[in-house]
C-alpha cells in the first residue's frame, strides 16, 4: 500500500456524494491529522445551494489557496463596505484552475454546478471566526435572507 494519499476521481464522487447528503449541503475530506495541524489540506465538496458567509482571515499568515478538482467554483472578494472588489470563476473550460486569496480580504466561494469539489490549503491550526473576521453586511448562515443572497452571489459569477 502506497504511503503518498492521491486524489482520484473515486474520492472526489465520495466526498462529491457526500456533500450532496449534508445538511449544509458541503463536505470536507481533510488530509491533515487534526485542526490543530499547521497546515490544512482538504477537499472542500460544494453543492450549490450551500451559502459561505463572506468572511476574512485576519492572521496574517491565513492565505488560502483554492485549486479546483471538479465543476465550476465562483470566488467574490468584497470591499470593506460589502460592495463587490472582484469576481473569479475557476472552470476547466475557460483554463483557470485556481486562485490564491491573501489573508484580510473579505471572500466566499459559490457552487455553480452540482458535484464542484476544490482542494483548499491555509494554514492552521483551525479557529472559530472572530466576530470582525465575519462579514456584517452579509446575512448568517441561519438568516433566510442568505438564499436570496446566495442567488446573486452565483449570478455575479455566472458567465
Amino acid at each position: 500500500m502506497s504511503r503518498i494519499r492521491c486524489v482520484t476521481a473515486g474520492l472526489l464522487q465520495e466526498v462529491s456524494g457526500a456533500a450532496q447528503v449534508s445538511p449544509r449541503l458541503r463536505r470536507n475530506h481533510n488530509f491533515h491529522p487534526s485542526d490543530s495541524s499547521r497546515c490544512h489540506r482538504l477537499l472542500n465538496a460544494i453543492e450549490p445551494a450551500s451559502y459561505i458567509r463572506p468572511h476574512r482571515h485576519l492572521d496574517p499568515e491565513k492565505d488560502e489557496a483554492f485549486i479546483l478538482m471538479a465543476g465550476r467554483l465562483g470566488i467574490v472578494l468584497f470591499e470593506e463596505d460589502g460592495s463587490v472588489a472582484e469576481t473569479v470563476l475557476l472552470c476547466r473550460e475557460r483554463g483557470v484552475l485556481a486562485a490564491d486569496i491573501p489573508h484580510g480580504l473579505f471572500h466566499t466561494a459559490v457552487s455553480l454546478v452540482s458535484g464542484t469539489v476544490f482542494y483548499e490549503t491555509k494554514a492552521g491550526p483551525y479557529l472559530p471566526l472572530l466576530e470582525s473576521e465575519k462579514a456584517s453586511w452579509a446575512p448568517a448562515d441561519d438568516d433566510p435572507a442568505a438564499v436570496a443572497y446566495l442567488e446573486h452571489l452565483k449570478n455575479l459569477c455566472s458567465p
